[in-house]
């Protein structure tokens, strides 16, 4: 209702018919106490608590923890303490969850490899080191995304690609074994397959050991685990 404009500023005589509505507004729009400005206020219901990255890290480490199959959105949103709508203003399903968290892994390693198999300039077996190389410092920095990806076994059509994509790098990595042998840099009496699989069994590895506060740089474990697949351990 539009209030009746006074004649003038010094006004101040009361109207008995507009009182009741007066007193409202003012009571709506009267100033903010120091106690109510200073006040948290509440986060609506179902506002994202984290930003997409973030979300996608966080729900990683919980698949990991309590594996994939095991583990329902219910469970997601309370080990991150939000909401399942709060999850789902980023993803639409847990499956794209899943699939977001095991992507980073795979694109990682695959260009690792492939940017290694086409380094120029040095021998096979020189690429095949640095492969070996960049993929346990992708293994480390990617930890939890490379570990949910190892264990992955095919139950859905997106783990099935995910284990395709596995197949892809293990190829690559096979190509550069064999490169290697026919220059004379690996030995030939253990076949390509064999290598690839022991090498690739000890990057693998660390996904069970390793933490973020363990003592050893990744760096540093990438060299031992290089040093020790081509040279071995005599002294």
């Amino acid at each position: 209702m539009r209030m009746p404009e006074s004649s003038s500023p010094a006004s101040t005589t009361p109207d008995p018919t507009t009182s009741s509505a007066e007193s409202t507004t003012a009571a709506s729009t009267s100033p903010t106490t120091p106690a109510e400005a200073t006040a948290p206020k509440r986060s609506r219901r179902g506002r994202p608590g984290y930003d997409r990255e973030t979300l996608i890290n966080k729900a990683t480490e919980v698949f990991v923890s309590r594996g994939y199959d095991g583990t329902s959105m219910d469970t997601v949103a309370r080990e991150l303490g939000i909401t399942k709508s709060a999850i789902y203003h980023h993803v639409k399903s847990k499956e794209e969850l899943l699939h977001l968290a095991i992507s980073r892994g795979i694109r990682a390693l695959d260009s690792a490899v492939e940017t290694e198999s086409l380094r120029e300039n040095v021998t096979a077996l020189e690429r095949l080191q640095l492969a070996v190389r960049a993929s346990v410092v992708i293994l480390i920095e990617y930890h939890h995304s490379v570990t949910l990806l190892l264990r992955v076994r095919g139950n859905s059509p997106l783990e099935r690609e995910a284990l395709e994509a596995r197949r892809n790098i293990d190829a690559k990595v096979r190509a550069l074994v064999e490169a290697a042998i026919a220059e004379g840099g690996l030995r030939s009496d253990f076949t390509p397959g064999l290598i690839t699989r022991l090498l690739f069994g000890m990057v693998n590895s660390i996904t069970e050991w390793y933490r973020p506060s363990y003592p050893v740089d990744p760096d540093t474990i990438a060299e031992a685990v290089t040093t020790m697949a081509f040279q071995g351990l005599e002294a």
